[in-house]
């Protein structure tokens, strides 16, 4: 979100395989983590530099939590060492990553199939507004 709306979103299919839940959304944390470098790059070459580290909402805790914790996991050694990718830059302080509970999870009105009204709501959250 920037000014007020999205500026930036999409969605493909997940090149790799992931035995979990936690593991799809440590992938994906680490595609965001790409576009918010490349969006960190873009607005300083437009004389807009961010300050502070770009917040990143995840609703999978156990992503969160495996973000923070370095340590060999047997449950994890088979993810790929670019998906890690997102630690450096946590540690950096160029992003940082907090729990958003489902039901307020932005992301899911370009995911999911939602009831009329929580569309609504996200799309106006998300600063797209109708017109008739």
């Amino acid at each position: 979100m920037f000014g007020g709306g999205a500026i930036s979103w999409y969605s493909k299919k997940q090149p790799t395989v992931a035995l979990s839940t936690m593991e799809a959304e440590y992938m994906v944390l680490s595609n965001t983590t790409h576009e918010c470098l490349w969006i960190w790059e873009l607005l300083t070459e437009l004389g807009i530099p961010p300050n502070g580290s770009t917040l990143i909402n995840v609703d999978n805790q156990a992503a969160i939590k495996f973000t923070e914790n370095s340590q060999f996991h047997a449950r994890s050694k088979h993810i790929d060492i670019h998906h890690h990718f997102i630690r450096e830059h946590i540690a950096s302080n160029e992003v940082s990553v907090q729990y958003c509970a489902t039901e307020n999870n932005l992301a899911d009105i370009f995911t999911k199939a939602l009831p009329k009204a929580k569309h609504e709501h996200f799309a106006k959250l998300l600063g797209m507004t109708r017109t008739t």
